[in-house]
């Protein structure tokens, strides 16, 4: 027998079922890693995520977030595959701004 949200509302669990999903993503998202890394690499591939920040996210070093990226733009498509590796400025000028950028922040 299949427990229900709803069973832990009326049980008096939780007040309502918003905050019981939010339960369970919350515990989801601590007792299962891949989880975490999962959800860091799709969302570095659709939003302008830096290595960094999908690091954080998935709760691993930079080092181990590049290499679980590489090892992922070997995979097929439909398993999370062909995710570029960005640690970088793309061009010359995007480096420039970069730069110019630090050495306002160090003035």
């Amino acid at each position: 027998m299949a427990v229900q949200i709803q069973d832990l509302v009326q049980a008096g669990v939780y007040p309502d079922v918003e905050t019981a999903v939010q339960e369970a993503l919350r515990v989801l998202w601590q007792e299962r890693p891949q989880v975490r890394i999962d959800v860091a690499v799709h969302r570095y591939r659709i939003e302008d995520l830096s290595v960094a920040k999908a690091a954080a996210l998935a709760g691993v070093s930079f080092d181990r977030m590049k290499e679980i990226l590489a090892a992922r733009m070997e995979q097929s498509p439909s398993v999370g595959g062909n995710v570029p590796l960005r640690l970088g400025p793309e061009t010359m000028e995007e480096a420039r701004t970069e730069v110019e950028a630090f050495q306002r922040m160090r003035s």
